[in-house]
């Protein structure tokens, strides 16, 4: 039997909520009677409540996040159906804004919006004791760090071994970008170094390898960045044949002398930096609030890409306020220009709480009502635009980002990438209908029949290209345009990696 529960439904079983662990890890004299409990979206609700009700809990918490919500609403209401008699507790960022517009809200007991680190302990600590406090929604307390105990040992070998890792040296955010629930935060907090150096540590004794910060401004305060950078320098000087692999976001316009030295230290696969252009348009940038010196943040990605072995992922975001097709497709050439490893092309979310929605009647911003609550349509790109906009974002993660065809993307791209791309785009949808379930195989196919119609002159460049990156990663099948029959007899072996397939980005954050 278990007292207290904390779960939540993840995006995918590699995630590991952290949240969930800073949760139980600050539990105090309840932590011996709690548990951890994580599923993964999709999976039937009717098994997770038995799951949860064989424990015999008296309190579930549970955390609510925008890929979550819905699944989760089915949760609480199947959990209150069959034991009413369970006080349901939610908290995370999905349920922090906007409490009296949501079901999920009405079902539960308790809502903790904000910090929970210690609120939710204190909530507890009441109901165990037998008293029911009578506000529904409690406003969580936000504590000095030094005072909120560490997660970190609430990982087990298993999450290490076979999940992501994610760690925090600062919590919040001094930037103000409206499109962002961070842009609320004051400023950003440290949390102690030593401690953390020490947490960090402690992690690596148990096995973990792989790191992600989850910190929205790691280069903030470059002595505290030197200082976690010179953490895995030395494990890597010390085991050069067991490496690490760190991913950290990156404020893109600042980077002194003293932070490249340390970067520059590091071998291939084991730095990812996440960095956040979002716009290169000053005036969508003045109007969301984000403070960006466009040409030093374009310097420190070319320097990033040209001069380290940092593996680069570089986010942009389409459907800002007065944002139209020419600004966007003149950010989206610069990028492509500047050569990142990846770039995420993120369609515009309506987080609950976020300052974004104070443009809505100006910019006729019109969402999704429901999650993920994407941008629907603006003054300046209509809703069949948007659409188009988003095709074009998941096919450029599996031809693009999925770094199987580096060689016929050059002549995908071509001098405009936006335009070709998009031009692309909309021949794969029209042909296709799809936008998933795309096998790879056929994708190669797909994109020999565009790249020969737009240029019949060049097939056989064309062929070369996709032929080469075809075997490159594993492709065994003999290809149609190749000629001949038949599986090869010797193909050649997929290359490992270096970096980790892609990131799960902001989904636990």
């Amino acid at each position: 039997m278990t007292d207290i529960l904390l779960a939540t439904l993840n995006a995918r079983y590699a995630h590991a909520s952290l949240g969930l662990r800073y949760l139980r890890a600050n539990l105090g004299d309840w932590h011996a009677t709690s548990a951890i409990r994580e599923f993964v979206i999709g999976q039937k609700t009717e098994e997770i409540v038995e799951k949860l009700l064989a424990e015999g809990p008296q309190v579930i918490g549970i955390g609510v996040y925008i890929w979550n919500v819905e699944e989760s609403t089915r949760l609480v209401a199947q959990l209150k159906a069959l034991a009413a008699d369970i006080v349901i507790v939610l908290g995370g960022p999905e349920v922090s804004h906007e409490v009296d517009q949501q079901r999920i809200c009405a079902l539960a007991d308790y809502v903790i919006t904000g910090w929970g680190d210690v609120s939710f302990a204190s909530l507890v600590g009441q109901l165990m004791a037998g008293e029911r406090p009578p506000e529904k929604v409690i406003a969580g307390v936000q504590a000095a760090l030094p005072a909120i105990a560490s997660p970190y040992a609430e990982y087990s070998e298993e999450d290490v071994r076979q999940r992501n890792v994610y760690v925090e040296a600062s919590r919040g955010c001094p930037f103000k970008c409206e499109f962002c629930l961070s842009s609320l935060d004051k400023t950003a907090w440290p949390f102690p170094l030593d401690r953390f150096l020490a947490d960090l540590d402690a992690l690596y004794a148990l096995g973990a390898r792989q790191f992600k910060f989850v910190d929205r401004t790691f280069n903030l305060k470059i002595d505290t960045s030197r200082a976690i950078l010179d953490f895995f320098l030395d494990k890597l000087a010390r085991a050069p044949q067991d490496p690490v692999f760190v991913h950290l976001e990156l404020i893109p316009d600042h980077l002194p002398e003293r932070l490249k030295e340390k970067i520059l230290l590091f071998p291939e696969g084991t730095l990812q930096f996440e960095i956040g252009i979002q716009s290169f348009d000053p005036a969508v940038q003045a109007r969301v609030s984000r403070r960006q010196k466009n040409d030093v943040a374009a310097a420190n990605i070319e320097w990033l890409r040209t001069q380290t072995h940092a593996h680069l992922h570089v986010d942009l975001i389409a459907g800002l306020p007065g944002e139209d097709m020419a600004t966007f497709a003149a950010g989206f050439d610069r990028l492509v220009g500047l050569a990142p490893h990846e770039i995420q092309f993120g369609i515009l979310k309506r987080l609950r709480g976020a300052p974004i929605s104070r443009h809505t009647i100006e910019y006729g911003l019109r969402f999704n009502p429901d999650p993920p609550y994407n941008i629907l349509a603006t003054n300046a790109v209509d809703f069949a635009t948007m659409q188009r906009l988003s095709r074009f974002s998941r096919y450029w993660d599996i031809v693009a980002n999925s770094g199987r065809f580096s060689r016929t993307l050059a002549l995908l791209l071509a001098e405009q990438p936006f335009a070709c791309f998009l031009a692309f785009s909309d021949w794969l949808y029209r042909r296709t209908g799809q936008t998933h379930a795309l096998a790879h195989e056929r994708l190669v196919h797909l994109l020999h029949e565009y790249l020969c119609a737009v240029d019949a002159a060049n097939e056989a460049a064309v062929s070369a290209a996709l032929i080469a990156d075809y075997q490159a990663t594993g492709g065994r099948s003999r290809l149609r345009f190749e000629g001949g029959d038949g599986a090869r007899e010797s193909p050649r072996p997929r290359r490992k990696k270096a970096t980790p397939s892609r990131q799960e980005r902001h989904l636990q954050c």
